[in-house]
């Protein structure tokens, strides 16, 4: 989720796709499934199981923007709750609020899902921001250069920005950084064009490898020294780039949404087999289950 200073571009024209679904007679061990069907970012059922939403200050984003609670809801859209994260600035003089919800720390290799809603302008006010709408994994940087550091990213940026003048989603897989003087080591691939609207993002960690879906389509894959090690957290936030506000004082708001999250640990599941599996939640109206053992 932080800015990619330093990517070493990675081509995308030969990947070997991963895996194949599990029998029918099978059931996965151990998932994760949330629709965010909850009644708002106060709902203490969030953190009994196992959520955490953002408050305070801190990296990344704009120096001296806020990470607001009141900055993520569960309204209803497109005939069921989603989780709605917003972005909101007044520009570079004026109050700037970002939003992040994150799951504990407790998934490694598996298939990670979310249906993801990204916008390309704001809601109210003009556009132009370099905003970030993201899903991702990440693991706790301990120390500079910590060699057990992990993170997986999907990161919209609508307005362009990290050497991008338009639309483009990264790709974005992690060995370590430091923050000061700013070094990063990862690998990245590029989609270069408008996302506005739904989609089906998927991550395939097996077999030391890395592959991203876009609707079905393999986008990225990654490896080597680029693989995690370490076990991560699931998260989605919402976050202006630093020198990426437009200099107007007139306030803007952006949204992302978010229909679901899924992950299943130590299966490689195709991304028509990640749909089915959630319209049967959904036939038997379950709108969470977690048998991911903590830890």
């Amino acid at each position: 989720m932080r800015i990619p200073a330093i990517l070493a571009a990675t081509s995308v024209a030969a990947v070997l796709v991963a895996g194949t679904a599990i029998p029918e007679d099978a059931a996965p061990t151990a998932e994760l499934f949330d629709d965010f069907s909850y009644s708002g970012p106060s709902d203490p059922r969030l953190a009994q199981r196992g959520w955490y939403v953002r408050s305070g200050g801190g990296g990344p984003g704009v120096p001296g923007a806020a990470w607001s609670r009141d900055h993520v809801s569960f309204p209803t859209a497109d005939g069921g709750q989603v989780l709605e994260l917003k972005a909101s600035t007044e520009g570079p003089a004026g109050a700037t609020v970002q939003s992040e919800v994150s799951h504990q720390r407790k998934f490694a290799e598996g298939t990670y899902a979310a249906r993801v809603r990204f916008a390309d302008t704001p809601v109210s006010g003009p556009d132009g921001d370099e905003t970030v709408q993201s899903f991702f994994t990440i693991t706790p940087l301990d120390a500079p250069m910590d060699p057990d550091y992990g993170e997986l990213d999907f990161e919209y940026l609508p307005n362009g920005g990290w050497g991008e003048s338009g639309p483009t989603l990264f790709m974005t897989t992690w060995e370590t950084y430091q923050p000061d003087p700013w070094l990063a080591d990862n690998v990245h691939g590029t989609v270069s064009a408008s996302l506005d609207g739904w989609h089906d993002l998927v991550i395939h960690v097996a077999g030391g490898r890395v592959t991203y879906y876009l609707d079905g389509t393999v986008v990225a894959d990654h490896g080597d020294e680029f693989y995690p090690e370490t076990s991560m957290s699931i998260s989605f936030n919402h976050w202006f780039i630093a020198g990426g506000l437009v200099a107007d004082g007139t306030p803007r708001e952006y949204l992302e949404q978010v229909d679901y999250v899924y992950f299943t640990k130590d299966e490689v599941v195709p991304p028509a087999e990640v749909t089915a599996r959630v319209q049967q939640f959904r036939a038997g109206s379950v709108g969470w289950v977690d048998t991911v053992p903590a830890g």
